[in-house]
């Protein structure tokens, strides 16, 4: 396929088109290998150019006019599919060498019980993949996406002058994920109520979840099902933040480079949140008990996992709920580099 070659890239049209470029080209570089299916690490690209390839056509959405065949609800759709079977791979290696190694023989038996039906569903859904990679909307958001970026098609605000705009671009990117209500999970109304507005945050910011034992030995918090969903979606909010300000880190200094990689850990920090979740549930469904009864030491190795990660987490949690950290945050968006 033809690459596109951008002689000069100043304008707001100009950085959508490099965008999406490469975005598409790191979609495409791999799907070859995704279809051998040999390799996890080539699904993992792939997913992430296709989300990465999303969240520019969502971003860049007052700045282009796309082909319907491959407008960002198409794009989703392909990347959901990929993100499905990537979620069983990764549940896969966790437990094959993560977890079961360090579990007793007996329960290394469980495991690979509950491993077979972990790859027969694997199996299924990189049929699902491949069926989707070939069929005609796939082929034709290909096709459709190539042909614009051999001739774009922009909106009239396409020609200002991208250090002009990146603000207006990136502050309600950043605004939207700030009032997430995720942000607030274990904090109680009161300490928000009678915060000196420099930091949100109290000495009771779990008080309102439940501790919980494990044997008489490990303690965890215990979040509601709407608390997980919250955190999950705030996990959302913060990669779509994150793919979009990574493509523009040329106009900022060290000061935006410092909340790009606090997005990526945060990120990080409520995704291993999800994934312990996440396996508990898997386990549970199909061991059709309380995991704590069949499998207790791999028990405890999630729960020490999850405390963890939710400790790493409540770090930037504070962070980001301290009203001068906020403040910076948005005037470090106000000063490109010109």
């Amino acid at each position: 396929m033809t690459t596109q070659v951008l002689p000069k890239v100043n304008s707001l049209g100009d950085w959508a088109s490099l965008a999406f470029e490469k975005h598409f080209q790191k979609t495409l570089r791999h799907e070859p290998e995704v279809l051998k299916d040999q390799d996890p690490e080539e699904l993992h690209q792939m997913r992430v150019g296709m989300r990465r390839l999303r969240s520019a056509a969502q971003g860049f959405r007052p700045v282009v006019t796309l082909p319907k065949a491959a407008q960002d609800q198409k794009i989703g759709k392909i990347a959901r599919c990929l993100g499905g079977l990537r979620d069983l791979d990764v549940l896969l290696e966790a437990l094959q060498n993560r977890y079961q190694p360090n579990l007793p023989p007996q329960e290394q038996a469980e495991l690979e019980k509950v491993m077979q039906q972990l790859r027969k569903q694997r199996r299924q859904a990189f049929k699902k993949v491949r069926g989707i990679l070939g069929n005609k909307n796939y082929l034709m958001l290909k096709q459709k996406l190539q042909e614009w970026l051999d001739k774009p098609i922009y909106t009239d605000i396409s020609r200002l002058p991208i250090q002009e705009v990146l603000p207006d671009l990136l502050l309600p990117e950043v605004s939207q994920l700030l009032l997430h209500p995720g942000w607030l999970v274990g904090i109680e109304t009161e300490d928000l109520e009678t915060s000196d507005n420099q930091d949100f945050l109290l000495q009771r910011t779990n008080s309102k979840h439940q501790v919980v034992k494990i044997n008489n030995d490990v303690s965890f918090i215990s979040i509601s099902d709407k608390d997980e969903e919250n955190l999950h979606s705030l996990r959302k909010e913060v990669k779509r933040v994150r793919y979009q300000m990574s493509l523009f880190t040329e106009f900022y200094g060290q000061t935006y480079e410092a909340y790009l990689k606090d997005m990526k850990e945060i990120q990080e920090y409520l995704g291993d949140i999800q994934d312990g979740a996440v396996l508990r549930e898997f386990l549970e469904n199909v061991l059709q008990s309380k995991i704590d009864k069949v499998l207790p030491t791999l028990e405890k190795q999630l729960q020490q996992n999850w405390h963890q990660a939710w400790r790493k987490w409540q770090v930037l949690q504070r962070r980001y709920l301290n009203i001068q950290v906020r403040q910076n945050f948005r005037s470090e968006l106000l000063r490109p580099a010109i």
